[in-house]
């Protein structure tokens, strides 16, 4: 199934981010809307950062959170201009944030496991890094993701 259709939304943005916490702001800005604001979700992946690292590798950060007001997960794909420190192994350059309902265990696991693996493939990681802008990013994420009758 397309990651867009798992989705309620699904944000771009090329970034000049300077550090983790502009990274984890602009997220949550992208991430906002009606049910939960950019203030509660920033607050909430914060708080999973403190847990640990969101970096899986690669240059790439998948920072996630809860939010009890959300009726679906949405999404928000970042690339950065410039590499940032995400506590990882290495800096990242790509984020892709998540927000879910609260009520979301296995869709939460389910929605990190397709981002994994969407981010394992190398020319995925390298076709965002050669995006030039909000859209194009989309645009990967549609093209890359398996067409609904793989699912």
């Amino acid at each position: 199934m397309p990651l867009t259709d798992l989705l309620a939304a699904v944000r771009t943005q090329v970034l000049p981010a300077a550090d983790r916490d502009s990274v984890l702001k602009a997220a949550a800005r992208l991430l906002a809307c009606r049910e939960a604001n950019a203030d509660l979700l920033y607050q909430n992946l914060c708080e999973r950062e403190t847990l640990g690292s969101t970096a899986i590798g690669h240059g790439i950060a998948i920072p996630h959170g809860r939010a009890p007001q959300l009726e679906r997960p949405r999404g928000a794909l970042l690339r950065l201009e410039a590499p940032v420190d995400f506590g990882g192994d290495e800096p990242v350059d790509l984020v892709f944030a998540i927000a879910v309902p609260s009520h979301y265990t296995h869709q939460h696991l389910m929605l990190l496991s397709e981002l994994a693996e969407l981010f394992s493939e190398a020319a995925i990681r390298q076709a965002l890094r050669d995006a030039r802008d909000g859209p194009a990013l989309h645009q990967v994420i549609d093209e890359f993701s398996p067409p609904a009758s793989a699912a």
